[in-house]
């Protein structure tokens, strides 16, 4: 889009566009370059996930639809039974939705593939006759990735990443349950997979070790950059390992609300602020009226903060609003609408690039369905 000169400046709030159309962007050009940023990696449209019986149907989620961005730290927060675990099943392949679609870079999950590799909260999840080193190799081997030589470099790579480097040759019945997890993680980051999937990795490990993991993770993460897909049902956990919170109603989950969370860590645990917004994800939670609150404090944004649907425009000063306002709801099953992706897409941009946020500016999500030639892993691996 190309501006005429003004001949007088008016101080105008900066504003954001959606992204051109492909063909009219050149080959390399920063709005190319956003487009991709913000397209998400990991899309979920309408999900309802059932499990049948002979004797009846039990419905896991209903109509459940959330956008994961490259180097998010997407968290899927809920009570016992609103089918979190369920949905992180079907990000991974393992269980069709009953409705709706999920797709990673614009291509739908139709069976597990070695793109979403996942880490589960039980320990007994690594193959008890291999050694750690064997552990971490073992799916680079096994999808082809890499030949023996190479694998095992990378194996101890990431054995060393998780600080096990002098456990290489150990097997997993010589290791605690805080070691066991860090191997399980070591072994899916060698896969350098588009997602990293985690089924509450951390809840069996006592109170100290969780906390050491969370850190961990969170060092890992602003080495890597890897896009994760968390679920957990501790509101504090979800505050201090993810930048965005999708909030689940009780069975059968559905969508209640999506916050922001990237100001949270475990430094702020303690924080008035850090209370709040604990608190305030609870009434999401649980409180009768979590919805219709939820409303009420979006209906009471700014005029600014208002966009055209049609056009896809919103301003940044709402956008700079909306992220840097701690536990910020960007979502909310009473008030689904388009322009309150944007702070999120936001986030993720400047998460995934290493820049401070709020980002004062960029472009708003453009529309699903393209860059699926970027989509460059195409076998499926059935470990």
């Amino acid at each position: 889009m190309i501006h005429q000169p003004q001949t007088q400046a008016q101080p105008q709030p900066p504003q954001l566009h959606a992204v051109p159309k492909r063909h009219t962007s050149q080959p390399g050009s920063p709005q190319q370059a956003v487009q991709h940023a913000v397209q998400p990696l990991l899309r979920a449209e309408g999900v309802s996930l059932e499990y049948r019986s002979r004797a009846h149907t039990v419905r896991a989620t209903h109509d459940v639809s959330f956008d994961v961005y490259r180097g998010d730290r997407f968290v899927l927060l809920g009570p016992s039974g609103c089918g979190k675990s369920s949905l992180l099943k079907a990000a991974g392949g393992f269980l069709a939705p009953s409705a709706g679609s999920i797709s990673v870079n614009g291509r739908a999950v139709s069976g597990p593939g070695p793109d979403r590799v996942a880490v589960f909260q039980e320990f007994d999840q690594l193959p008890p006759w291999k050694t750690v080193r064997q552990n971490v190799m073992f799916p680079l081997l096994a999808s082809k990735k890499l030949k023996r030589g190479e694998a095992e470099e990378r194996a101890m790579h990431w054995i060393g990443k998780v600080g096990l480097a002098g456990f290489a040759d150990a097997y997993p019945h010589t290791l605690s349950g805080g070691m066991k997890q860090r191997v399980a993680i070591a072994r899916a980051l060698a896969m350098q997979p588009e997602v990293l999937l985690m089924d509450e990795p951390f809840a069996a490990l006592d109170a100290l070790t969780r906390r050491k993991m969370q850190e961990e993770l969170g060092r890992l993460w602003e080495e890597a950059r890897f896009t994760l897909l968390f679920v957990t049902h501790s509101i504090e956990e979800a505050l201090v390992v993810g930048n965005r919170i999708l909030l689940l109603s009780p069975h059968p989950g559905r969508v209640r609300a999506e916050l922001n969370s990237h100001q949270f860590g475990l430094h702020s645990t303690g924080s008035p602020e850090f209370q709040a917004a604990a608190h305030r994800i609870h009434r999401l939670l649980f409180d009768e009226q979590a919805d219709a609150a939820s409303h009420a404090a979006l209906a009471s944004a700014p005029a600014s903060a208002s966009a055209s649907a049609s056009s896809g425009a919103v301003t940044a000063a709402a956008t700079a609003a909306a992220v840097t306002q701690p536990g910020a709801v960007t979502r909310c099953a009473a008030a689904a609408s388009p322009e309150f992706a944007v702070p999120a897409a936001a986030i993720a941009i400047a998460s995934a690039a290493g820049l401070p946020v709020p980002v004062p500016s960029f472009t708003a999500a453009p529309p699903p369905g393209g860059h699926d030639a970027l989509d460059a892993i195409g076998r499926r691996l059935a470990l």
